[in-house]
């Protein structure tokens, strides 16, 4: 079989590349404008359309609804947010705990919403597994596991070798760590159907219209401008193409394949039955879902960043990208040795320079963003979305203080990326210090995490 290259992601052969809807016709106006339609940008406008229905919306879009990340992920519905450690540290543990225990519930808000909208989107709740293949690796699990007790996660089980293979038959496995607060998600179906329910809210949705300039009260497009007394920009890994915002959130490569269905004995000797998200523990970290059809969906970093903050236009990789991530499946499953990778692709994820999401809006100008996610957007872009309706509710006198506005991330800000070359050079040394100290984590025996990748993380702000 030959591997499809790109054609935006797997998650669109199975629903179809959309026909964009119409672009903006010229000048106009709204109570609110969304810069962006993905997943962030389309839970804000369901969430404020929802909670007051006379609100005039419109959302803007690139390309089409889920052309970027929101299409291109691998599925992950989870707990995970960006930045906990860090708001521990800046606002106290208890605010960090709030923030966490926000983004458990938001799994189940996220399951919640699609059950009410009939929004088929295959999704599984079977939690998150992830592994050690290592003994610092397993080092990092333990204390992975003690920190996600420590902010609130009693149900989540520190797994043996063989307890984690009951689950998965990850070869090399030394150890593992789950927690029920995960679900498994084709995120296309997921996007779409957002979107459709969106539209039948009455929100207005034009695609095939770029945002070149975000200003105070205006959005504007090669083909007028909408005008809102709030503007709120969700763009995610593609914000560096909106002007000023070029080293404001890092465009961070993501990269995927996709197997064709998998025969029955090769599952029986894989396991997998829980269908659970699978990571580990390396620097340089993959993720993988074994989709409704039988598939195995695999990701990791391949080419991290291109110069310039540029993004690519329909996802094709580089060849080493995808033989790299083979060998990850085959090192993974020795029995998926044989079967054949159908389609590979990949993305742009935001990231800040202290990897932290956040949400804010500016109430002497009306202008909000959230984002940053770091990768683990599909459930935070939720919970950003909820807490941006908030913000403007609170600042029109619609509403008050609430949970959501009290959180950590409102109002964080962080300092820009560096300026070409040394953003390049920087985010390129970066992954090859990690991958190095993968490979000699991988053929040692000490527990301890490589030296290389602790100073990798004390420069970057990672940690």
């Amino acid at each position: 079989m030959t591997t499809v290259n790109g054609g935006i992601s797997f998650w669109y052969a199975q629903t179809g590349v959309p026909t964009p809807r119409e672009p903006l016709p010229g000048d106009t106006t709204a109570d609110v404008c969304i810069v962006g339609g993905g997943y962030t940008g389309l839970w804000t406008a369901y969430y404020l359309k929802k909670a007051v229905p006379f609100l005039r919306i419109t959302v803007l879009e690139q390309k089409f609804c889920g052309y970027g990340a929101s299409g291109r992920n691998g599925g992950w519905l989870y707990n995970g947010i960006a930045g906990r450690d860090r708001y521990a540290k800046l606002h106290g543990p208890d605010a960090a705990l709030a923030l966490q225990r926000a983004m458990n519930e938001t799994v189940d808000e996220v399951v919640r919403v699609a059950a009410e909208e009939r929004i088929e989107a295959d999704i599984h709740m079977g939690g998150v597994l992830e592994v050690a293949h290592s003994p610092a690796q397993l080092s990092r699990l333990k204390a992975f596991h003690a920190a996600e007790a420590a902010f609130g996660e009693k149900d989540r089980l520190l797994l043996s070798a063989a307890e984690s293979a009951a689950r998965i038959r990850v070869a090399g496995t030394a150890g593992g760590t789950w927690t029920p607060h995960g679900a498994r998600v084709q995120p296309v179906k997921l996007l779409q159907g957002l979107a459709g329910a969106v539209e039948a809210l009455g929100v207005v949705i034009h695609e095939s219209t770029p945002v070149t300039e975000i200003r105070p009260k205006h959005a504007v497009t090669p083909y007028g401008s909408v005008r809102a007394p709030y503007v709120l920009r969700c763009t995610e890994g593609f914000t560096a193409s909106i002007k000023g915002q070029r080293r404001a959130w890092l465009p961070m490569n993501s990269s995927m394949i996709v197997t064709e269905p998998l025969p029955q004995h090769v599952w029986d000797t894989i396991g997998w039955e829980g269908r659970e998200t699978l990571g580990d523990m390396a620097h340089a970290y993959m993720y993988a879902q074994r989709t409704a059809d039988d598939r195995i969906a695999l990701g990791g970093r391949g080419v991290p960043y291109r110069f310039g903050s540029r993004t690519d236009n329909n996802g094709r990789t580089q060849a080493a990208t995808i033989d790299a991530l083979r060998e990850i499946l085959v090192r993974f499953f020795p029995a998926a040795a044989g079967v054949a990778v159908e389609q590979a692709w990949s993305g742009v994820l935001g990231v800040p320079r202290d990897w932290c999401a956040s949400v804010e809006l500016d109430r002497s100008t009306g202008l909000g963003w959230a984002g940053g996610y770091v990768g683990s957007g599909v459930a935070t872009s939720n919970l950003a979305a909820r807490t941006l309706r908030d913000l403007v509710q609170l600042d029109s006198g619609q509403g008050g203080q609430t949970e959501l506005t009290g959180l950590p991330w409102v109002g964080h800000r962080v300092r820009r990326w560096e300026p070409e070359p040394l953003r390049w050079l920087g985010v390129h040394g970066m992954y090859a210090a990690y991958r190095s100290a993968d490979r000699r984590e991988q053929a040692g025996r000490s527990g301890e995490t490589d030296r290389v990748a602790k100073f990798a993380d004390r420069v970057t702000g990672r940690h």
